[in-house]
């Protein structure tokens, strides 16, 4: 299979997870682009900020509505090194991200293809387009590492 240069903003999200790493925080990066922009990104940082709900996802979408003045995300894509846990795809869902590519697939706490499967419940008016395994040996990797280390 031919190897194939990251996209930039998923080149960006991983050297975010690596800083959540750095911070002892779960190695997950985020970010939000709109037209070829990077306008929000994120780590995870939970233990950081003492906020359970401080995952990458969330941190780079509140950054981007921010940036936008706006609450929802239209046309804007997300760029995340793990598949998003069912509170994360909640939230994508609601800020009305159009497309959401992600990296490693995460078995056991993912929602997107792994648990709830949260885009194909009839609940949920809006899907992203899906776009899976971007980076996901890089992502897995660092996953892998982390808590190899904490072992």
């Amino acid at each position: 299979m031919p190897q194939f240069p990251l996209p930039e903003p998923m080149r960006r999200a991983l050297d975010l997870a690596k800083t959540a790493a750095e911070r002892g925080e779960v190695p997950v990066g985020a970010v939000v682009v709109k037209d070829g922009m990077i306008i929000g990104e994120g780590h995870n940082r939970p233990r950081e900020s003492h906020d359970p709900t401080a995952h990458a996802e969330i941190v780079a979408i509140r950054a981007a509505a921010l940036a936008l003045g706006n609450e929802r995300l239209d046309g804007c894509d997300l760029y995340v090194t793990l598949e998003p846990c069912a509170m994360c795809a909640g939230a994508i869902a609601h800020a009305r991200i159009a497309r959401l590519y992600y990296g490693a697939d995460d078995p056991k706490g993912g929602a997107v293809v792994h648990g709830p499967r949260v885009f194909t419940q009839p609940t949920v008016h809006h899907r992203p387009e899906v776009y899976d395994g971007i980076g996901a040996g890089e992502a897995a990797g660092l996953l892998k590492d982390f808590f190899a280390a904490r072992r």
